[in-house]
């Protein structure tokens, strides 16, 4: 193994499951976050707390976490005027996508995390989008991945990759691959330390974890926790 990889991690549980499968398989695994004005910035607090107690699952996982970044995005989220940048009701547009998409938000965040790559001679780029157990995110789809990765290759000249282990899976299966990662002691860190909630909301707990329970965010983690949990009876 003689590879490195720069993994999209927010601080949600899809996130977390990824980093966890990177520092797997990778020597080197760097992460980066972006702060665009979203309505659940708690994420950005958490994922310092995940960040510090994944390491403590997998004492190799320590050895292989390298540098941290958090890239400041402010205009993104003045001008997407959408349900995740500000005290807006989550609902359905005419588009039929929710009001949660903020357009373009997946192709900018790779499109920097690729620059920041490029400089530390990384060409993997690995991200938690799933066109399975999702909102409909155009930006979320292998096909437009895909495109993406070429995309970043032929601009910058060198080859990246975009890598997404949970792109066909559900929720349920989510969790599953979190406890072959690490076991219960990883399942109990993304109940007890990830952020998934569009409304930042973390005095509700669940058993799946923290949130307002009511969100579409809130409603794929419990539904899949609870599929998850119920196919282990």
């Amino acid at each position: 193994m003689s590879s490195k990889a720069v993994v999209l991690f927010s601080g949600g549980q899809d996130s977390t499951v990824c980093l966890a499968w990177a520092l797997d398989r990778y020597e080197t695994v760097e992460t980066i976050a972006f702060d665009y004005g979203q309505r659940h910035r708690v994420e950005l607090d958490q994922r310092r707390i995940v960040l510090r107690n994944l390491t403590a699952i997998n004492p190799s996982w320590q050895n292989r976490l390298g540098e941290d970044h958090l890239v400041g995005l402010p205009e993104l989220g003045k001008i997407s005027e959408t349900a995740l940048t500000r005290e807006a009701e989550i609902v359905l547009t005419e588009n039929g996508l929710p009001s949660t998409f903020v357009p373009g938000r997946n192709l900018l965040f790779l499109t920097y995390a690729a620059a920041i790559a490029y400089r530390r001679g990384i060409g993997r780029l690995v991200g938690g989008m799933c066109e399975t157990d999702y909102s409909g995110y155009p930006d979320c789809r292998n096909a437009t991945l895909e495109s993406l990765a070429a995309t970043l290759s032929l601009g910058m000249d060198a080859k990246f990759s975009i890598e997404t282990p949970l792109m066909y899976l559900d929720k349920a299966q989510t969790w599953a691959m979190a406890e072959e990662l690490g076991g219960e002691r990883l399942v109990e860190l993304i109940v007890e330390d990830t952020h998934t909630c569009y409304l930042g909301e973390r005095t509700g707990r669940h058993d799946w974890g923290y949130g307002c329970g009511g969100c579409p965010a809130c409603e794929l983690r419990a539904k899949g926790y609870l599929s998850w949990r119920s196919a282990m009876i």
